[in-house]
């Protein structure tokens, strides 16, 4: 990726100072920040509440901007003689935490060593004109080093499939249709390694703008989530398992529970087309000889599959438009009820069915 497209994805950056009277504080930011996004990553930074527990890293999105956020303690040897810890925040419009790990760990160990920001402002600068950013005690980070399907591709669809076996084909299901996916689990870290691999059940769509990470039982966030079609949102509150109507599938990642909502049953009817999925994704993950990716390519084998059948089911239209498919075509190929049910769904999910 050339430099300028890096700097295309960086929107901001951010720093959130704990002092030693206790007290959390948004302290700089380049360039500004809008009121309703300070108080957003105040809740993501863990210095805001009484005994957290610190999270080095951690990352999401909010509207359609990805955060990453990675909190330091300062030692008794720092410059900053009234800090306790602080966060660097990094606002981006791609799914890249890796990158941005990288990145705000060399901002993190630029800000113990000079207490002032203007060093930080530097390499921001840096990595937004030409892509990197070099010092000699601090290391290095270059944009390039850091390719987005590599992002995509780290998480463990093996690990997901030896969860949850046979139920990842809930899973799959969900998301081919483009339901709503709630992740619960106490631990942060969890969360945010479980739920990024779950957009490569359907790795055709390559789209991890559905993933939500970290969320909290907040008005605001709860909105923006609500607009959003289909997505995969990661909560830490046990307090969300009480909000049906903000999901179809719930997870409960701590229990190994997958539980489907009332109003999401009948469109998940699960039938032979689905244990034929399930089974394939289940040998597929636990062949020892195969890697994560291709356990993915084997899924995705199965998906266009799916989709080059349905796809050859539609019907041309008059007006030019992109084939369709109706519903009495589907009927009359007789399958099994519950496959009926779930390419009716999709076809409407892939926005190919004849209303």
């Amino acid at each position: 990726m050339a430099a300028a497209e890096a700097a295309q994805l960086m929107l901001g950056v951010g720093l959130i100072e704990k002092d030693t009277n206790g007290d959390t504080l948004w302290v700089w930011c380049y360039p500004s920040t809008t009121a309703e996004l300070r108080e957003m990553l105040l809740r993501k930074c863990c210095l805001t509440g009484e005994n957290q527990q610190l999270h080095t890293f951690v990352y999401g999105q909010y509207r359609r901007t990805w955060f990453y956020v990675t909190t330091t303690e300062v030692p008794d040897s720092s410059v900053l003689k009234t800090v306790t810890h602080f966060s660097i925040v990094l606002t981006a419009k791609d799914f890249n935490p890796e990158k941005y790990a990288a990145f705000t760990r060399i901002l993190c160990r630029m800000y113990l060593k000079h207490g002032s920001p203007v060093k930080m402002m530097e390499s921001y600068i840096a990595v937004l004109t030409k892509g990197i950013c070099q010092s000699e005690e601090n290391g290095s980070f270059l944009s390039k080093d850091f390719d987005a399907r590599k992002a995509y591709l780290a998480g463990s669809i093996k690990d997901v499939v030896s969860q949850f076996g046979m139920e990842t084909v809930i899973l799959y299901t969900a998301l081919m249709l483009k339901k709503r996916i709630v992740v619960y689990h106490p631990r942060i870290e969890a969360i945010q390694e479980f739920t990024r691999t779950l957009p490569a059940l359907v790795w055709h769509r390559q789209d991890w703008s559905i993933l939500h990470s970290y969320v909290h039982l907040n008005a605001d966030e709860l909105e923006a989530l609500k607009i959003c079609t289909g997505y995969i949102a990661g909560f830490v509150d046990p307090e969300v398992s009480n909000r049906p109507d903000l999901y179809d599938v719930f997870v409960n990642l701590a229990d190994s529970e997958i539980t489907v909502s009332q109003p999401a049953k009948e469109a998940m009817t699960m039938g032979k087309l689905h244990k034929e999925i399930g089974q394939l994704i289940v040998q597929s993950a636990e062949d020892p000889e195969k890697s994560d990716s291709q356990v993915i390519k084997d899924i995705s084998l199965k998906t266009r599959e799916i989709l080059t059948n349905l796809a050859s089911f539609a019907e041309v239209s008059d007006d030019g438009e992109k084939p369709k498919l109706s519903f009495e075509t589907l009927k009359q190929k007789r399958f099994p009820p519950a496959t009926e049910n779930f390419l009716c769904h999709l076809a409407a999910a892939e926005q190919m069915l004849k209303i």
